[in-house]
């Protein structure tokens, strides 16, 4: 395992998809990611707290950066809840759960973001409005209503696919209606 590729494969991707997608300060990034994947192997079968930590530290150096809110999403085995910030759950008056993520029960990048927020909560679900998916581990269901994909120049983490989207506001009105898109 590339300690360093992982790092320097994440903090592209993110950077990239943030100027890319036109996400503002305060606004939410959703990650869910399968460190297993990351790794080399299969969904769910070899967490690693090594590619946590880089990962979760490039993702938090980035966001931070950009005002961003991060939230990172379990596993199934906890509904696909997700770890953010308090001022986040507070900002977009979102339902915290209890829950404490494990990495064999959340995931070993929610366990990760667990230690290495201010104030972490779990919440149950969010309406982010643009993310990454490391390794297919289904952020779809945590995204505005109109979500884009977006292809980026990092295709890879590690050996985990990467898929990002971005979203947009819904077009509507019909054949007569004016969009600033």
């Amino acid at each position: 395992m590339d300690l360093e590729a992982i790092r320097e494969q994440s903090r592209a991707a993110i950077a990239e998809l943030i100027d890319v997608s036109g996400i503002q300060a305060g606004q939410i990034f959703v990650v869910g990611c399968s460190t297993s994947e990351v790794v080399g192997s299969k969904i769910g079968t070899a967490g690693s707290k090594e590619a946590a930590e880089i990962l979760m530290s490039s993702l938090l150096e980035i966001t931070s950066q950009a005002g961003i809110f991060l939230a990172i999403q379990c596993c199934e085995h906890l509904n696909r809840a997700l770890v953010v910030e308090r001022a986040a759950m507070e900002q977009y008056h979102l339902e915290q759960v209890e829950v404490m993520p494990a990495p064999k029960a959340g995931g070993s990048l929610a366990a990760q973001a667990m230690k290495s927020y201010v104030d972490p909560v779990v919440v149950e679900t969010i309406t982010a409005h643009a993310g990454l998916d490391i390794g297919a581990t289904l952020i779809g269901m945590h995204l505005k209503r109109v979500a884009v994909p977006v292809r980026l120049q990092t295709k890879m983490i590690g050996q985990a696919i990467l898929i990002a989207a971005r979203t947009r506001p819904k077009l509507i009105g019909g054949s007569r209606a004016v969009y600033q898109v």
